[in-house]
């Protein structure tokens, strides 16, 4: 029983940062933060997976001191009453996080909310390992529970922190988002039209678009930047709250930097070694 009390403080004090970080993220960009604040999201997730683990050392502390001194349950009416009303306030909480994270598109809350269903489902699997412990006088049913309850959400906290770690590292884009953005651009550039070196970042709700445009030499400034712009407004009209960076190449020109790269390459052999940046 403990071991749902526990879980249930853990997740409203994470539900709390949350709601907390949803401001910091829904303020605009300024001069210390020109980006935005997308990026306080990981740190919510990481708070999170922090408080998570912590709930889960102290569940399977507690548990085994309980398993190696088993102890008669008391109050076992109020203790169900207590955790269905927690599991109450989970199931309300965590579908409104859902619902806020697909209305924000924020995979943090969006998981978050999933996080908090699971609980519901851990909470009664809880009252149900004590109600049979109380009405078969088995004491040691409670503890072997809170120590699967602790494994389950210790691995759930893990978990968070893995997924706090990649996004500030600038992990990539999906696959399936990065299809929609090749998609876009194999439709404008065709023919004489080139696109190369596609980068994506996330970071939190918001993606980042980095890609090289090369145009006909004979173009003009004016035709290049038209081009540019209708890319930039089809992956934003694909992917909302996308930043979309296109760098337009005479392609041109390219050829006589790239044909002077070559020549400078070629030129840059000292002892044998071959001296040059790589591409």
């Amino acid at each position: 029983m403990l071991s749902d009390a526990l879980e249930g403080i853990i997740n409203l004090a994470a539900a709390f940062v949350v709601l907390i970080t949803l401001k910091i993220v829904e303020q605009p960009p300024d001069e210390s933060h020109q980006y935005g604040h997308d990026k306080a999201e990981y740190f919510s997730s990481g708070i999170e997976g922090v408080l998570i683990i912590i709930a889960a050392l102290a569940i399977l502390f507690t548990a085994i001191q309980r398993l190696l001194n088993p102890q008669p349950l008391e109050q076992i009416g109020l203790s169900l009453i207590l955790a269905l009303i927690a599991s109450g306030i989970n199931l309300f909480v965590g579908q409104l996080l859902i619902r806020t994270g697909k209305q924000h598109e924020s995979i943090t809350l969006e998981a978050d909310g999933k996080h908090l269903m699971s609980d519901v489902w851990t909470s009664v699997g809880v009252v149900l390992g004590v109600a049979v412990a109380g009405l078969t006088g088995l004491a040691w049913m409670d503890p072997i529970i809170a120590i699967l309850v602790g494994v389950k959400i210790g691995w759930e906290g893990v978990q968070l922190a893995r997924r706090t770690v990649h996004g500030l590292m600038d992990s990539t884009i999906t696959r399936e988002e990065r299809s929609l953005i090749e998609y876009v651009l194999d439709e404008h550039c065709q023919g004489e039209l080139k696109w190369h070196a596609l980068r994506t970042r996330q970071s939190g709700s918001r993606r980042v678009v980095s890609v090289h445009i090369l145009v006909p030499g004979q173009w003009t400034n004016q035709e290049a930047h038209d081009l540019a712009e209708h890319i930039e407004s089809d992956i934003r009209g694909q992917i909302p709250l996308c930043s979309v960076f296109t760098h337009v190449w005479n392609l041109s020109k390219t050829r006589v930097l790239l044909l002077t790269k070559i020549l400078n390459d070629r030129m840059s052999w000292r002892g044998g070694t071959m001296q040059h940046d790589t591409p």
